[in-house]
C-alpha cells in the first residue's frame, strides 16, 4: 500500500511542475526571442527483487520502479515567429546563432533578444539590450555609438555602419553558437551562459542578421494547450490512484479489528 501511495505522490508533485513548466510557457508567449521549455520525466526509486536471485540479464531483470521524477527540462531552440518593426536598432538572427552580451558582473551572456537600445554614458554612447547590457562585437570589446550618428545600417553578416554626415564607423557584431544548444544554462530574461554540457561557443558562421525585424517566441498555443489537457488528465488520474490507495490502507487496518 505504501509503494502505491508513494507512486501517486510522485505523480502529483511532478505533474504539478510539468503544469508550472506549461504556464511558464503560456505565459512569455508574446516575449521577444522566448524559446519554450518541454519536462521530461523517467522512473523513479528503482529496487531489485528479493527472490528469486536471478542473474542481471534482461531475462532477469527483477527490478521495479516506484513513481517517476523530472529527467530535464529541454529547451527548444526552434526559429520563433519574424515581427517586423522597422527599427534601426531591432535585430532578428536567421538561423541559429545568439548575440553576445556582458551582464552587470562582466560575465558574457548568450541572447536571441535583438531589442536594442542605446545608453549615454559619460565616457560615450554604447549599444546595450533591454537589460542595460552591453551588446558585444567580435572581440568581446562593448560597442560603442560614434557621437552625432544619425543613421545605422546593418547587414546579413553582422557587420554594422554606423553613419553621422559623411562619417562611417563600421563594427561586427559578436554572433555564436554552440555544439549542444539544449546544454546551455538559463539564466533568465532569454539569456544563456555556456557549460560544460553545451561546450565551448564557436563562430555561427551560417547566422543572418536581418534588421528592422525581431524574432518573437516560439510557443505553440495549441501544442501547450494539449500538453496542459494531457498534464491535468495525468493530474486526476494520481490523486485517484492515491485516494484509491489511502481506502484500500483503510481497509486492511480495518481487518485487524
Amino acid at each position: 500500500m505504501y509503494e502505491a501511495m508513494m507512486i501517486a505522490a510522485t505523480g502529483l508533485h511532478n505533474q504539478q511542475r510539468r503544469l508550472d513548466t506549461i504556464a511558464n510557457n503560456v505565459a512569455n508567449v508574446n516575449t521577444i526571442g522566448f524559446k519554450s521549455s518541454r519536462l521530461d520525466f523517467k522512473d523513479a526509486l528503482y529496487t531489485a527483487g528479493l527472490t528469486p536471485p536471478l542473474a542481471r540479464t534482461p531475462e532477469g531483470n527483477q527490478q521495479k520502479g516506484h513513481g517517476l521524477m523530472v529527467a530535464g527540462i529541454t529547451k527548444d531552440f526552434s526559429f520563433g515567429n519574424i515581427q517586423r518593426t522597422d527599427g534601426k536598432l531591432d535585430m532578428a538572427i536567421g538561423g541559429e546563432g545568439f548575440f553576445a552580451v556582458q551582464a552587470a558582473d562582466g560575465a558574457t551572456l548568450y541572447t536571441r533578444n535583438g531589442s536594442f537600445n542605446v545608453s549615454v554614458e559619460a565616457d560615450g554612447v554604447y549599444l546595450v539590450d533591454n537589460e542595460g547590457f552591453y551588446v558585444l562585437d567580435n572581440t568581446e570589446a562593448r560597442i560603442q555609438i560614434p557621437q552625432f550618428a544619425n543613421d545605422i545600417r546593418v547587414a546579413e553578416d553582422g557587420v554594422i555602419t554606423f553613419i553621422a554626415g559623411e562619417d562611417e564607423t563600421t563594427a561586427v557584431l559578436g554572433l555564436y553558437t554552440f555544439r549542444n544548444l539544449t546544454g546551455l544554462l538559463s539564466v533568465g530574461d532569454g539569456n544563456y551562459s555556456e557549460s560544460a554540457a553545451s561546450g565551448d561557443r564557436l563562430p555561427a558562421g551560417d547566422a543572418r542578421v536581418l534588421q528592422g525585424v525581431l524574432e518573437g517566441s516560439n510557443v505553440d498555443l495549441s501544442q501547450e494547450f494539449t500538453r496542459m489537457i494531457r498534464t491535468q488528465r495525468a493530474f486526476s488520474l494520481a490523486s485517484r490512484a492515491l485516494v484509491t490507495a489511502d481506502e484500500m490502507e483503510g481497509i486492511a487496518n480495518n481487518m485487524r479489528r
